[in-house]
């Protein structure tokens, strides 16, 4: 299975203190030497990397990027001008930490963006929460790629698997008896397993990415329709006790 690393995350430190460490082109080597692809997503707030990033990136780094961007004009305008090797449309909220649930594939001027994007050279991936309908409707989209959100499976999978439940750092929801939670679990593995195999016989590449870490990947790893993960937070909050180049050796064993 093929690992891409979102870089993403250690522009957050970069920010934090607004100077150039760690240095993004540096980081972006590195791991360009170690796995399949590097994604970053480039926010219409810029509140991690930004369209400078991105160029040096593309300039210096041989593993293929993966770009993430709303769908705004502005966003598919740096993305039609920089023509990463992937997009992947992926849905922004202002007041988000971290992208929550999949695209809407309703949006008005969706198909017209992915036939703009296509028709420079550019395979376009859609980021899905895992529903039948949605395979379905990227296959009408035309899309290349889907990747499927396996955040609620990692948030479950917490729940159930760790102590989470018991920090500041609890999903209330998710407080409820466990044989609820392991059901629950199941349904949405279950939903991840279905997609992936749809998408698979419609024709499309599958992906997916979103709160996998070193404790829950091995459950998606099993799907064999899923072609690659796409994982940062895990492996740059390992990089800091480990080192990068460890951290994402240590990730790659698990992808098998």
């Amino acid at each position: 299975m093929l690992l891409g690393v979102n870089i993403d995350h250690i522009a957050v430190l970069r920010q934090a203190r607004m100077v150039d460490e760690p240095n993004l082109l540096e980081a972006a080597i590195l791991v360009s030497s170690l796995v399949d692809q590097i994604t970053l997503h480039v926010r219409e707030d810029r509140r991690h990397t930004n369209e400078n990033d991105l160029k040096d990136i593309l300039t210096h780094c041989k593993s293929i990027v993966n770009l993430e961007c709303s769908t705004s004009k502005e966003m598919i305008d740096i993305a039609l001008k920089a023509r990463p090797f992937r997009i992947t449309l992926v849905p922004e909220k202002r007041q988000e930490l971290t992208t929550e649930g999949g695209l809407n594939l309703n949006l008005k001027n969706l198909k017209d963006i992915i036939k703009t994007l296509k028709d420079e050279g550019i395979e376009v991936s859609l980021f899905i929460d895992a529903k039948l309908e949605n395979i379905h409707k990227a296959c009408e989209l035309e899309a290349d790629f889907i990747e499927l959100h396996t955040g609620v499976f990692a948030n479950l999978h917490s729940a159930i698997f760790t102590n989470i439940l018991k920090t500041p750092y609890a999903i209330k929801e998710l407080d409820v008896k466990k044989d609820k939670l392991f059901k629950i679990l199941d349904e949405e593995l279950s939903s991840i397993k279905d997609c992936a195999l749809k998408a698979k016989e419609l024709g499309l590449k599958v992906a997916a990415g979103h709160g996998l870490n070193y404790k829950n990947v091995k459950e998606i790893v099993k799907i064999k329709e899923i072609q690659e993960l796409n994982i940062g937070q895990s492996i740059i909050a390992r990089a800091v006790f480990v080192g990068l180049k460890e951290a994402i050796l240590q990730m790659k064993e698990l992808c098998g």
